[in-house]
């Protein structure tokens, strides 16, 4: 047993952390458990080539925050042998929420969607004793706490715990994003800072991430008593505060900050640009005539600016698969004058264009004589989706509404705007809905790769291209119209057993089966021809040099 003593405008008492791996009989660990109390502390240790489940389970109309506020795996261990895979439900056949490894770069927090959770330890073979430390608590998600979290955007900003300077409440979860201009990074200070004192920030601790999520980009965990900064490498930063069940304390006062940055870096899924300042070259001692890219015989526009833009897959642009993301990547060199000696920083701009789950993370590198500074920002890929006039998806209609007869065949076809000729575009899920906010009444078409709907037939990914057919229907109640929501996976085709390349996965496969980046796209309406008559609306055909009006650009 471990006793923490609970302090601070609480009754004196000792507050038990459960030891879950040793059986109190006799010490030898234990594997795996049945949960069942509102909220409960888990200390776990475990050895070589194990395979343990822990269920979380209570019947309560209520939902499960789980969190890992510290894990150690074994040194060098990968996430394929070595892991902790989290499942939404009430087994491991359940949905995956969420894995924990040694490559984890956040402090992970994972929500069931319903009164159960279960999570499983894997361990491979080396001889070493693992630590984890795991608490959970039910919570309603309706239920928000006044002060925690929320949006902070201009160039500067004040954030506080709840209830500040009084002792903040027990088992929160709030999140600030903050968003500063583009061309910026985020300088954040705590001017006044107690939380609960642990050497690995297990109970209460602030956790500060270089992006908008959570899920990765880790700056930094602090508790305690300190006064914190903490700089971001691009214009957004996210903060968390996580409490537990004992010991509150004053919390923290924090002041954020928007800095200039000296380059800029735009990725789209097709091209890259690199904006540099002149004023920043000359503070160097160089001017435009000193840069070039990997490859020197791609020129740069020079205005009040010096601006790089160029095709992904040109200018000497490398192009590295990561299995969970792909990268770009080229570099502006400054290159002094003169032939034998210089006086000059010897500095390089290494730009990259990350293609990842939901987004596109831009980088710049800003080395000076090999010290590297990185610039971060956001950027999206760009797919678009049509209807076609037949499956030869030759001519594309251009009418909106789409007025079509019922049980007519529809032709969709998706297209992703790159450059780059290695990547595929599977559609992964379809969704139909009356309303283009795609509110509770919604229909699948396709998911998870599968054809929910008997009409359709999905045809096979085609390099920027993924295609469907299905026939036209309506929804009852009398609504007008249909919008479809699909689910884009974009993937290397030169990577082997790539999940464009899978087709339908059914819902215990999915756990394990990866993909590679998601994007989603919406098109509509879709309405019958009787409406188009009993209207007595005449329907204008747009000219084919017009894009289609009713194609909706989303990148999520």
């Amino acid at each position: 047993m471990i006793f923490r003593n609970s302090v601070q405008g609480k009754d004196q008492r000792l507050e038990v952390l459960v030891l879950t791996n040793l059986a109190e009989e006799s010490c030898v660990p234990r594997c795996g458990a049945s949960l069942h109390e509102l909220n409960k502390v888990l200390r776990i240790e475990l050895k070589a080539n194990a395979n343990c489940v822990w269920q979380i389970q209570r019947n309560a109309n209520q939902t499960i925050r789980l969190i890992f506020s510290h894990f150690k795996f074994a040194p060098s261990s990968s996430c394929e042998t070595e892991s902790i895979k989290v499942y939404d439900g009430p087994s491991t056949n359940s949905p995956l929420l969420g894995q924990v490894c040694n490559d984890t770069d956040a402090v992970p927090v994972l929500q069931s969607s319903t009164n159960s959770l279960t999570f499983l330890v894997t361990t491979n073979s080396v001889a070493f004793t693992r630590n984890f430390f795991v608490f959970y608590y039910f919570f309603s998600p309706e239920a928000k706490a006044e002060n925690c979290g929320g949006q902070l955007t201009g160039s500067n900003g004040t954030l506080t715990s709840p209830n500040y300077p009084a002792p903040y409440p027990e088992f929160m979860y709030c999140v600030w994003h903050i968003q500063t201009a583009k061309n910026s990074k985020i300088n954040l200070q705590f001017q006044d800072f107690f939380l609960e004192l642990d050497q690995n920030c297990r109970f209460d601790f602030t956790a500060v991430y270089d992006g908008l999520t959570t899920n990765t980009g880790l700056i930094g965990k602090v508790c305690g008593r300190a006064q914190p900064k903490f700089e971001s490498s691009s214009n957004v930063m996210t903060v968390v505060l996580s409490t537990d069940y004992a010991n509150s304390y004053r919390g923290f006062s924090a002041q954020y900050t928007s800095i200039p940055l000296p380059a800029l870096l735009t990725c789209s899924s097709d091209s890259m640009k690199i904006v540099l300042s002149k004023s920043y070259l000359a503070s160097l001692g160089y001017n435009e005539t000193h840069l070039q890219l990997n490859d020197p015989s791609c020129s740069p526009v020079i205005t009040e600016s010096v601006i790089f833009s160029f095709p992904l897959a040109s200018c000497g642009t490398t192009k590295k698969d990561e299995g969970h993301s792909i990268t770009y990547t080229n570099i502006v060199s400054l290159s002094a004058t003169g032939n034998i000696i210089t006086r000059q920083k010897s500095i390089q701009i290494i730009a990259k264009c990350k293609m990842e789950n939901n987004s596109t993370l831009e980088v710049i590198y800003i080395t000076k004589n090999n010290i590297i500074q990185n610039t971060t920002a956001v950027g999206r890929y760009k797919v678009s989706m049509s209807f076609y006039d037949s499956d030869s998806f030759s001519k594309p209609v251009y009418q909106s509404p789409y007025y079509v007869d019922l049980n007519q065949t529809l032709f969709a076809q998706v297209s992703l705007h790159s450059t780059d000729p290695n990547l595929l575009v599977f559609v992964d899920s379809c969704i139909a809905s009356p309303q283009p906010d795609f509110g509770s009444l919604t229909y699948d078409l396709i998911r998870s790769g599968c054809n929910k709907d008997d009409t359709v037939v999905t045809y096979p990914p085609l390099e920027h291209y993924g295609r469907f057919k299905f026939n036209a229907f309506r929804f009852l109640r009398s609504f007008a119209s249909v919008y479809l929501q699909c689910d884009i996976l974009i993937c290397d085709s030169k990577t082997t057993n790539s999940r464009c390349t899978e087709g339908c996965i059914s819902r215990q496969k999915r756990a394990i089966s990866s993909y590679m980046w998601k994007t989603n796209t919406v098109v509509g309406p879709i309405r019958l021809k009787r409406d188009l008559r009993s209207s007595g609306f005449v329907t204008t055909f747009v000219s084919s040099k017009s894009p289609p009006s009713f194609t909706q650009f989303y990148s999520v």
